[in-house]
């Protein structure tokens, strides 16, 4: 959950209802007045040429009544100056009563979806789920969304016996995990539909911060293709995926802290095909890629940087055949290869600083096709490997 720091720091930026003295606003609203007033007098003056102001000794009954009048809509201008601003403040109580009635019933629908998440039954947790993620959607502010978002992520932090683990032949253990990695994975494919919509959908989850750390992902292949990390925190440390294979194809990493660190990837394929990079900071650093066809063909990497810093390949495939490295850093440094290949196949260097002083142990690096766009780019690549 939340550390105390961060409540603090979204409790200072939540708006709230900041009234001046209505005396004192009274008091400024008629200083403004005036001043106004004046200055228009003072350039009507000035514009038409005015020398002096013509003196009467005696008003006559037409004079007379026009300062009645005047006097009168000096009164009335001043009754209307004050009920104008006694209503703006009426409206923004009003308002501010509002969000308050909002947010008591968004808080008394959370405590609800909170309990349903506790129970035994399956499908009583899911309804908790979905209630969750529509409570998510409607909340009033980024705030109480935020809270919805860390109460499901907490959901999958939680302890799991994944399914290697079960002990052979109970049928009631493995019931209920199947039951539970069914809540489990509804929560990933919501998580995963809510960063695929538009940064201007009422709904979309773009830009909210997400903790999944020391996450479990096993059980059936696990998609987050086509999902926008954009701004915010996304964190997968420590996570383990231990699935039929997990996607992150065609993802945009857009301006997000992104960490894969110490992650052990004992799946195949890892795809991250198509997914585009651009500012940020995406690590993989000591992250673990066991036995896995790791694919970042047609990858883009464009600005900000991503870190492979003491990542390791066993027996792994990794791909980056047809990427295009346009700007920033993707740094290979300390990372260890065994056993498999690194293939920049066809892949077009236009000005990226690629350091590749990892280690290598039967693993050749493929530049077969690649192109660079400027002989300098060259010089902007550290390798200590052979190529083929």
């Amino acid at each position: 959950m939340n550390s105390p720091q961060t409540n603090r720091r979204r409790a200072a930026g939540r708006p709230g209802l900041r009234l001046w003295p209505v005396g004192l606003v009274l008091v400024l609203a008629f200083l403004t007045a005036i001043t106004v007033a004046g200055s228009v007098f003072y350039s009507g003056w000035h514009l038409l040429g005015v020398q002096g102001i013509k003196t009467e000794r005696r008003l006559d009954s037409t004079t007379l009544f026009d300062l009645v009048k005047l006097s009168f809509g000096v009164v009335a201008g001043a009754g209307a100056l004050v009920a104008l601003i006694v209503a703006y403040r009426r409206q923004r109580v009003d308002e501010e009563g509002a969000v308050r009635d909002a947010t008591r019933l968004h808080n008394e629908r959370f405590t609800t979806a909170v309990s349903q998440l506790g129970e035994v039954s399956p499908a009583v947790r899911l309804g908790g789920v979905h209630a969750l993620a529509g409570l998510a959607d409607d909340a009033p502010s980024p705030e109480l969304r935020q809270t919805c978002i860390d109460v499901l992520c907490a959901y999958l932090r939680l302890p799991y016996t994944p399914e290697g683990q079960l002990p052979d032949g109970d049928t009631a253990a493995r019931h209920e995990y199947l039951a539970l990695r069914e809540v489990r994975h509804t929560i990933i494919r919501l998580i995963r539909d809510h960063l695929r919509l538009d940064t201007g959908h009422p709904h979309s989850w773009q830009g909210h911060d997400l903790d999944l750390t020391s996450t479990v992902f096993d059980g059936r292949y696990v998609s987050f293709a086509g999902a926008v990390f954009s701004g915010g925190n996304i964190s997968f440390t420590d996570t383990a995926f231990d699935t039929g294979g997990i996607d992150f194809g065609d993802c945009s990493f857009r301006g997000a802290n992104v960490s894969f660190e110490r992650c052990a990837f004992a799946t195949s394929p890892v795809s991250f095909a198509g997914a585009t990079f651009s500012g940020g900071f995406v690590s993989f650093e000591e992250a673990a890629f066991a036995g896995s066809s790791v694919d970042f063909a047609r990858t883009t990497f464009s600005g900000g940087d991503v870190s492979f810093v003491g990542a390791a390949f066993s027996g792994s495939a990794v791909g980056f055949v047809s990427s295009t490295f346009r700007s920033g850093r993707i740094d290979f440094q300390d990372a260890a290869f065994s056993g498999g290949q690194l293939h920049f196949g066809q892949a077009r260097f236009e000005g990226a600083l690629v350091g590749l002083l990892a280690h290598f142990t039967d693993c050749p690096v493929i530049f077969e096709g690649a192109t660079f766009a400027d002989v300098s780019d060259l010089g902007r690549m550290t390798a200590g490997a052979p190529t083929a």
